[in-house]
């Protein structure tokens, strides 16, 4: 039986790339929130771990409740950073680079930080860990993010906002 081509046009239109490098990487982030999670039976969020790096420089209350095991969510969190720099230098030939101005970069990282502690996390606590144990509050929540990424999208393409 020959499959259908256009369910494959589609496909090779949405990864022209290809879908094995969103594979491995999906089966990378799930194995590493997994170790995570074995490890010390904490969720694997980066927006925790972005508070508790935090700790070290502020004296907030809200941040020194991170003190006792900040120590191993800084070394995560230098993990994505530099496994993303590693893989840049090895597949892509050299440092990751983006016709974004930087301004919008800072404004948009701000936004995010914002809307992480708004939305009781990030879509990485909730859309890996929380998604993956079934809890209903992340789902309901990633399903919030997206939509809002979604329409957010397409309010600013109308708009005509280019990098």
């Amino acid at each position: 039986m020959v499959p259908d081509p256009v369910p494959l046009q589609v496909a090779a239109e949405l990864f022209p790339n290809g879908i094995s490098r969103y594979a491995v990487g999906g089966l990378l982030v799930g194995l590493g929130a997994a170790v995570i999670y074995v490890g010390t039976g904490i969720s694997a969020g980066a927006s925790t771990f972005l508070e508790s790096t935090l700790s070290y420089v502020s004296g907030q209350s809200r941040f020194q409740r991170y003190v006792a095991s900040r120590d191993w969510r800084l070394v995560f969190t230098l993990g994505i950073v530099l496994g993303a720099a590693v893989y840049a230098v090895v597949y892509q030939g050299g440092a990751w680079t983006t016709d974004v101005s930087w301004w919008r970069l800072l404004v948009g990282g701000v936004f995010v930080g914002v809307g992480t502690r708004v939305g009781k996390g990030c879509t990485s606590g909730h859309g890996v860990c929380g998604v993956g144990s079934a809890s209903k509050t992340s789902i309901a929540g990633v399903l919030a993010f997206l939509l809002t990424a979604i329409v957010t999208a397409q309010i600013v393409a109308a708009l005509g906002v280019t990098p």
